[in-house]
C-alpha cells in the first residue's frame, strides 16, 4: 500500500536526520509532488493523502512538468475528483491522450521517411517508455528522441530538413552520448522492433533503455518528476529475462549511478525493487540525495522557463529580497554537478562538485550579457 508519503525506510531516514528533515521541509510543494505520485502509474493506485488545499499548490506544477494526467489518474475516483482542480488535471489527460495519436502517426512517418532512405533510427525516451503506462494520456511527451548511426546522422538531418514530414520535432542523436560505455554495434543488436500502427518502430532493448532513463534523470537534475515516473514504470515491467548485469554495465561507478536512480524511484514514488541486484544500494542512498531532488521538485521548472542566470540576477539588483533565492536556484545542482564530473554518489559534500561546475559554466555569462544587452 502506498497511502504513506515516502517508504517506511526513508521516512525514519528523515526522522533520525534533523537535516535532512530540515532540508525537505524548505521544500513543501516538492514533498507533496512526491506524495501525489507514489504509484500513480499504476492500473489500480491508491488515493493520495492529500487535502484540498495541497493539491490546489502543487497543481500547476503537475500541469507544468508533465505529471496532470498522473495525478488525475490518482485522484479519479477519490473525494477531491469532483473539484476545479481535478477537472483541469483531467483536461491535460484529455489533451495528452489525443498528442499522444498525433505523435503516433508522426513517429509512423519519420520511420518510413528514413527507412526510405536506407537509414534505421532508434525511438528512446518518448513513446518507448509510454507505451508501458496503462494509457497513452498519462506520459506526455513533445519532440521524437531518435538515435542513428554515427556515419548516418548528416544524411538523416538532410532528409528531415529538405522533407515534407509536417511539424514533427525530431531530436535527431548522432549515436548515443549518454551511453558512453556501450558501442552502437552491441545497442543495435540487443534493439527491438515494436509494432506501431502500420509499422515497426525500434527500440533499446530493456536493460539498454533502464540504463539510459536513469543516467539521463540524473544528468539533467532529476528536475522533472516524470522522469523518475519512468524509471519506476521501467523497473516494474521488466521481462523475466532481464539481464541486470548487462542493465548495470562495465563501469562501477555508472553502475551505481543507475541503481541510485532506482533507488530514487524506490524511496519517492515506492517503486518495487524486491529480489533486484540493486535493492541493498536503493534503501542505502546518500543522505544529500532524496532531500536533492525534493528541492528540484520544489521549483520544477525546465530550464528555459527561467530568465538566464544574469539576467535574473542583474533584475534582483532593484529587488534585493529575491537574489539570495535566485543565487540558490542557480547554485543547488549537486546531482548535476556529479554526473557532469563523472563524480561519485558517496557520502563527502557536494560543494566542491558544485564549485568546479558552476566555473566550468562561468564562460556562459559573456554570451548571457550579450543576449540581455540585446534585448
Amino acid at each position: 500500500m502506498l497511502e504513506i508519503l515516502l517508504s517506511g525506510q526513508l521516512q525514519r531516514q528523515i526522522d533520525g536526520n534533523e537535516s535532512i528533515a530540515g532540508r525537505i521541509r524548505a521544500a513543501p510543494a516538492g514533498l507533496l509532488i512526491a506524495k501525489m505520485l507514489a504509484g500513480a502509474w499504476r492500473q489500480l493506485p491508491p488515493e493520495p493523502e492529500l487535502s484540498a488545499s495541497e493539491l490546489e499548490e502543487i497543481a500547476p506544477r503537475l500541469l507544468s512538468s508533465g505529471t496532470a494526467g498522473l495525478g488525475w489518474w490518482r485522484l479519479r475516483h477519490s473525494a477531491l475528483r469532483a473539484g476545479k482542480v481535478v477537472q483541469q488535471l483531467h483536461q491535460a489527460y484529455r489533451l495528452h491522450t489525443l498528442q499522444a495519436a498525433l505523435h503516433q502517426q508522426e513517429i509512423e512517418r519519420v520511420f518510413t521517411l528514413l527507412r526510405s532512405a536506407s537509414v534505421e533510427p532508434i525511438l528512446v525516451k518518448g513513446w518507448a517508455i509510454a507505451r508501458c503506462y496503462p494509457e497513452p494520456g498519462l506520459r506526455p511527451y513533445g519532440d521524437l528522441d531518435l538515435c542513428v548511426h554515427p556515419q548516418q546522422y548528416h544524411k538523416a538531418q538532410e532528409l528531415l530538413k529538405s522533407s515534407a514530414i509536417g511539424e514533427c520535432d525530431v531530436d535527431l542523436h548522432r549515436g548515443f552520448d549518454k551511453l558512453d560505455d556501450r558501442s552502437w554495434d552491441e545497442l543495435y543488436a540487443r534493439s527491438q522492433l515494436i509494432r506501431l500502427g502500420e509499422t515497426e518502430v525500434r527500440v533499446l532493448g530493456p536493460e539498454d533503455h533502464l540504463h539510459l532513463l536513469a543516467v539521463h534523470l540524473l544528468r539533467h537534475g532529476a528536475w522533472r518528476p516524470l522522469w523518475l515516473c519512468d524509471v519506476a514504470v521501467a523497473v516494474e515491467s521488466l521481462p523475466a529475462a532481464f539481464d541486470w548485469q548487462l542493465c548495470l554495465g562495465r563501469q562501477r561507478r555508472r553502475a551505481d549511478w543507475v541503481a541510485c536512480a532506482i533507488g530514487l524511484a524506490h524511496q519517492l514514488l515506492g517503486a518495487e525493487i524486491a529480489h533486484t541486484p540493486v535493492e541493498s544500494r536503493a534503501k542505502r542512498l546518500p543522505r544529500w540525495l532524496v532531500p536533492a531532488v525534493i528541492r528540484q521538485w520544489h521549483w520544477c521548472l525546465r530550464p528555459g522557463q527561467r530568465p538566464l542566470a544574469l539576467q535574473a540576477l542583474l533584475g534582483h539588483l532593484r529587488h534585493p529580497a529575491g537574489l539570495l533565492e535566485e543565487i540558490y536556484f542557480r547554485w543547488d545542482k549537486p546531482i548535476e554537478a556529479t554526473i557532469r564530473l563523472k563524480g561519485p554518489f558517496n557520502e563527502l559534500p557536494r560543494m566542491p562538485f558544485q564549485l568546479v561546475y558552476l566555473l566550468l559554466r562561468s564562460p556562459e555569462l559573456p554570451r548571457q550579457l550579450v543576449k540581455w544587452l540585446r534585448r
